[in-house]
């Protein structure tokens, strides 16, 4: 059975906490309240919400200066921020934190749990990293693969990328032959060892001299290599094959 999701409520409204965690209580999930911006960061700091629901005008520390602090402790979570008041300033600078959305007072609940839903389908987002050591590439690839609503994370080095498979465990590695110091072979045997569910997808500029790599990475189980300079169309339809075979693509990405 799918876990519900984690929620904490921040509002200085008791009554509003009081009911909206009523109706979710009574939907499966399990909720938490907080009066005040302290408050909050305290608790996020002792537990791990998957969704906060934060009221932007509250004493003692506004919705956008707790958020910001939340960040810090898990930018993981999902934010949304609640209104009554005409405050788009702080609206917007929450939104350009990375809040994911806002509703506005009085509650629609049905739309509450709508936004509920939706955020802990996918609260598990496919995670896919990109090695180069060209910026160009990489931030062309990031830039793309979140278009598509896929988290993605950047690594320059194969030893960055090593470290960075350690701490996350990445449903698709693209990963160039031709890196500064450990090599593309080198870096996905490494990472293989930490996380052998990995899916790698090799890429290189240079076809006959990363020949012998690209073929000893191959029987090794890497996925497939693909040649620079690189079809973007051919690179998303590779993801998404890949996440089919691996039963997430339904999974990972956001509904339109």
């Amino acid at each position: 059975m799918k876990e519900k999701a984690s929620i904490l409520i921040v509002d200085d409204n008791i009554s509003q906490c009081k009911t909206m965690s009523f109706i979710l209580k009574r939907k499966g999930y399990n909720v938490t309240t907080a009066s005040n911006g302290p408050e909050a960061i305290t608790k996020v700091k002792k537990s791990s919400f998957d969704i906060i629901f934060m009221d932007i005008k509250m004493p003692l520390m506004d919705g956008v200066e707790t958020y910001k602090r939340i960040k810090k402790i898990n930018p993981e979570v999902k934010v949304i921020m609640m209104t009554a008041y005409a405050v788009e300033d702080l609206v917007q600078e929450a939104l350009a934190e990375g809040a994911h959305g806002i509703v506005y007072k009085p509650l629609d609940i049905q739309k509450v749990l709508g936004i509920v839903r939706k955020a802990n389908k996918n609260k598990q987002g496919i995670l896919i990293l990109v090695v180069d050591d060209e910026p160009i590439t990489c931030t062309t690839l990031k830039n793309m693969l979140i278009e598509k609503r896929y988290k993605v994370a950047i690594a320059n080095t194969g030893e960055e990328a090593i470290n960075i498979a350690k701490k996350k465990a990445f449903d698709i590695i693209f990963i160039d032959m031709k890196l500064p110091t450990l090599n593309g072979l080198e870096t996905y045997l490494a990472i293989k060892k930490v996380n052998p569910e990995a899916v790698a997808v090799l890429m290189t500029g240079f076809r006959q001299e990363m020949d012998d790599l690209v073929e000893e990475a191959l029987n090794n189980n890497a996925y497939t290599c693909l040649y620079k300079p690189l079809k973007l169309p051919e690179l998303i339809g590779l993801t998404s094959e890949i996440l089919e075979s691996k039963g997430k693509l339904n999974r990972g990405k956001m509904d339109d």
